[in-house]
């Protein structure tokens, strides 16, 4: 049964010489992944241009649920970048966001708020001009909200950020998993802080560092399974 959906490219696998498997967070089902032949044919239903990662796609889709792979019938772009490919800097952190995506997103069932975030994030990540260099700190922040392990903000007063229990508190924890002050109140910052307003971040390279490893520590703690992130290196490199 055809029907159509709005998506989010995450990942393009080859599969064979003339096919690959493309996973994608859509609107109306979730993660999906649909098998895709002669991408670089003229007459393709995918031409590359349109697999980049995060790209926002209209679809017309065969989707069966509980079918591992499904077929596409028509893909279109439903924004197009201005910024994202052409800024270095925004092509690092759409490809590491893409990965976090990847990697965290494994339901099938349609969330329409996430997909309204995502959305959103991915749009503010072409547009902005300045304060790129924290903005994919305050997406995996904001991220934690949909996948269930928001931090509690209540911070009075604090010395440590407990990365396991996902709280600011005065006393250590009792595990190796937490911040210290210094990186607790830099990430108590990120908490709290918007696309709009990314400017009045300021870290030295040093702390962008520790709270990008905090970050993904957090992720580890929290989502099953969560292997190495193949992009993590890349986007330190960028900011060296």
């Amino acid at each position: 049964m055809q029907q159509k959906t709005k998506g989010i490219i995450l990942h393009s696998l080859k599969y064979s010489d003339s096919a690959s498997i493309i996973t994608i967070y859509t609107e109306q089902f979730g993660r999906a992944s649909y098998m895709v032949h002669g991408i670089n044919k003229k007459k393709s239903v995918c031409r590359p241009a349109l697999l980049q990662p995060l790209s926002l796609v209209d679809m017309n889709v065969n989707h069966t649920p509980g079918k591992e792979l499904n077929s596409i019938k028509e893909l279109q772009m439903a924004y197009t970048f201005t910024g994202i490919p052409y800024n270095p800097v925004k092509n690092a952190i759409a490809l590491f966001i893409s990965e976090i995506l990847f990697r965290t997103l494994r339901q099938t069932e349609p969330d329409e708020s996430l997909f309204l975030f995502l959305e959103n994030s991915i749009q503010q990540l072409d547009c902005s001009e300045e304060g790129m260099a924290n903005f994919h700190l305050i997406f995996l922040l904001k991220l934690t909200r949909y996948l269930g392990f928001e931090p509690n903000s209540d911070e009075s007063p604090f010395r440590y950020f407990d990365l396991m229990n996902g709280v600011f508190q005065f006393e250590k924890p009792l595990h190796i998993h937490y911040l210290i002050i210094e990186d607790a109140v830099d990430f108590a910052a990120v908490l709290h802080t918007d696309y709009r307003n990314v400017n009045a971040l300021i870290f030295s390279r040093q702390k962008r560092i520790k709270l990008l490893e905090g970050l993904v520590e957090y992720y580890r703690l929290h989502i099953p399974d969560f292997h190495e992130l193949h992009s993590l290196a890349i986007l330190q490199h960028l900011f060296d």
